[in-house]
Parts: structure tokens; C-alpha cells; sequence
């Protein structure tokens, strides 16, 4: 036994060059569509810049109004003096400009990952072979810690917001496709084959039957990509892209206490306003609509 232990301790496995092969890959690509990760840049780019404009070009005191009014109109008064408050507070720590380069990539990054992943959902619900592909794809994106395909993000869009774009997309994009395919997968069988039997063709039942009847789920999907892509600002921050994330990272690196802690606050008040308005979507749903009525009524 103990000859054995001594041969097995002798022996050494081959070294795989895993890594030597991606870094291979990562180099041709840039080297043969280079244009088109410069096309994509300059998208992104322009993107986060001009709703940064947007968001920006009013003072700060008439934008906490804007977003005081949004709330009140799609919730409740209790919200909207919530944000009067919090948008408020943060002017009032000078931090509103960062807030709002934060909410320009994190929107930009949300609907990015949400126009990919519901219809990457959608396909995985209707395709077990497309679900297998998928599943394991996701695990990979949720699991990588987030430094390391930072690597490749940088090496092909340089610093600054475009590559803190990317990787928020990558973070924050499979709860979109896994709550669609799993929403749309939990819908009653029978009220499919009820619009089979009339006719309806399959798009008209994904539109008229699966997608209607899966819009809690997908509602809940959009609502945890936003908050994961909010929760990439710090990461965002240290490969250059501005916002509160910048400011975070500075006070982490200067052991500035109050910097970092107001820099949270804002960020803290940034996830509960959007929290509360992709809930408020949810709620006015058909079917959640239809589903307080039926409670109403029994």
C-alpha cells in the first residue's frame, strides 16, 4: 500500500493549457473583428453618454421632482415622498451626478441583458435541446467571478463605461433567461391546447396565451436583472466608468469612511426606487389585474 502511495505521489497529471487557449482565442478575435468590438463601443458608449446627458441636463432639485412625480403616478403617495426624500439626500451630498451615471449604465446594461435574455428564454422554453445548451452557459456566467472575464472585456474595449457595460450584461443577464424559460414552462398545458383546438397558429399563442400568462415571472426575471446590474457599479467603478461605483472605489482606496458611506447610501436608495418600479409593472400585469379581480370577486 505504502509503495503504492509512493508511485501515485511520483505521478503528476499533464498540465492543460486551458488558459493558454483562451488567451489565443481572445487575441484572434480582436485581431480578426476588431471593427466590430470597435462598432459595439462606439454603441454602448453613445448610449450611457447621451442618458447621461438626458438625466443631467436639468438641475438636480427639478429631476428629484421628475422622479417625486414618477413615483406618485405609478404608486403610491408613501413612495413618492420616499423619493423626494432619498433623490434629495442624495443632491444634497453632491452625489446626484454619479447617481445618474450610475442609472444611465445600469439601464443601458438592463435592457441590453433583457433584450437578450427573453427571447434567449422564449427558445430555451420551447427547445429542450436549446434548454440543455443554455443551462450550463448560465451557470458559467453567474458562477465566473466577475474579475475574471473583466480580463478579456478590458482587452478588447479598452477602460472606461463600455467594458463596465459588458460585464454588468454578462452578470445580470441570465435571471432574465432563466425566469422566462421557467415562466413560460409553468403555464397550464391545457389553456395551450385550448388555442391549439381553435387554431391560433404558435406565435399567436405565444403572444396571446404563454407570454401574457408568464409575465409575473418575467416581470420578476427584469426586476433581478436591474438589481444585479445595479450591484455592478462598484465592479464598473474600477475599469473606469463613472458614476457612484468611482466613488466607492476611491473611498475604499483613500479609507475615505464618509465618501464611501454616502456613495452607498445613494446607491441603496438607486435599488429601492427601481425595485419598487419594476413591482409596480408587475402589478399592473393583465394577470395580476385579472387575478385581483378574481379575488375581489370570490
Amino acid at each position: 500500500m505504502s509503495e503504492a502511495l509512493r508511485l501515485a505521489a511520483q505521478f503528476d497529471l499533464p498540465r492543460i493549457p486551458v488558459g493558454d487557449w483562451f488567451a489565443a482565442l481572445v487575441t484572434w478575435l480582436n485581431s480578426n473583428i476588431g471593427p466590430v468590438f470597435d462598432f459595439i463601443d462606439l454603441v454602448l458608449r453613445s448610449s450611457v453618454d447621451g442618458l447621461t446627458y438626458v438625466l443631467n441636463w436639468l438641475p438636480d432639485l427639478a429631476m428629484v421632482l421628475v422622479f417625486t412625480a414618477l413615483a406618485l403616478w405609478l404608486r403610491s403617495w408613501r413612495f413618492g415622498l420616499f423619493s423626494l426624500i432619498g433623490f434629495g439626500l442624495i443632491a444634497s451630498m453632491q452625489m446626484f451626478e454619479s447617481a445618474m451615471q450610475t442609472l444611465s449604465l445600469v439601464l443601458v446594461a438592463s435592457i441590453i441583458a433583457v433584450a437578450i435574455g427573453i427571447p434567449v428564454g422564449i427558445l430555451a422554453a420551447r427547445s429542450r435541446k436549446v434548454s440543455g445548451v443554455v443551462r450550463p452557459v448560465l451557470d458559467l456566467m453567474q458562477t465566473m467571478p466577475a474579475f475574471v472575464y473583466l480580463i478579456p472585456v478590458i482587452f478588447f474595449f479598452n477602460i472606461g463605461e463600455v467594458p463596465g457595460v459588458v460585464a454588468t450584461v454578462i452578470f445580470a443577464l441570465p435571471p432574465g433567461v432563466r425566469l422566462t424559460e421557467l415562466g413560460i414552462r409553468q403555464v397550464d398545458a391545457e389553456v395551450v391546447e385550448a388555442g391549439e383546438a381553435f387554431g391560433a397558429p404558435t406565435r399567436k399563442i405565444l403572444t396571446g396565451i404563454q407570454l401574457p400568462l408568464a409575465m409575473p415571472s418575467i416581470m420578476a426575471g427584469i426586476n433581478q436583472v436591474i438589481m444585479l446590474a445595479l450591484s455592478m457599479v462598484v465592479i464598473a467603478g474600477m475599469v473606469g466608468a463613472e458614476g457612484l461605483g468611482t466613488d466607492i472605489y476611491e473611498a475604499v482606496t483613500r479609507v475615505r469612511l464618509g465618501q464611501g458611506f454616502e456613495a452607498g447610501v445613494s446607491v441603496v436608495i438607486l435599488a429601492v426606487y427601481l425595485d419598487r418600479i419594476t413591482a409596480v409593472l408587475s402589478d399592473r400585469s393583465p394577470v395580476a389585474r385579472a387575478e385581483r379581480k378574481a379575488a375581489k370577486t370570490g
